[in-house]
């Protein structure tokens, strides 16, 4: 009797599907340096007229040296909101409320804060699906914090 409670406890533990190595390579934000030198930020499927708050890891750039900012560029759907030193890098987190739907690159400039003409092109991309394909599962890293629902019924 005392086996088949150890063969029950043993299988109970085995037993699941376990998906964690391969999720956890595919469900993350991408953060990938183009051939021009600029960073590319894959933040997945995203929602149309949601606010989300995206977070990731910028690693340490030669070019700009260790003490970065977001230079200010005027777009309504993207935000630096913080910049965090960390060992890898730095820890870039902005909001982002898409309003088109479809494949979209928003871009912010990162400059050195020692040497302003130091500067690189940060893009971040997102698949935006439209309010009628239900919800995203979004990457880790990304988060909704809002829906903008009355930007879509704003006046013209």
């Amino acid at each position: 009797m005392a086996t088949t409670s150890k063969k029950k406890a043993a299988k109970s533990k085995g037993s699941g599907v376990h998906f964690e190595e391969k999720l956890s390579e595919d469900s993350i934000v991408k953060v990938l340096e183009e051939e021009d030198g600029n960073i590319l930020v894959k933040v997945g499927f995203l929602k149309i007229l949601h606010k989300y708050e995206i977070t990731f890891v910028l690693p340490t750039l030669k070019t700009l040296g260790s003490d970065i900012y977001a230079m200010h560029i005027p777009n309504l759907n993207l935000k630096v909101t913080d910049i965090t030193p960390v060992s890898e890098g730095h820890s870039v987190k902005c909001e982002y409320v898409p309003c088109k739907e479809g494949v979209q690159r928003e871009e912010m400039m990162m400059s050195s804060k020692t040497d302003d003409n130091l500067c690189m092109k940060v893009v971040v991309k997102a698949r935006v699906m439209d309010k009628h394909h239900g919800t995203p599962m979004l990457l880790e890293g990304v988060r909704c914090i809002g829906s903008e629902q009355s930007v879509e019924h704003g006046s013209d």
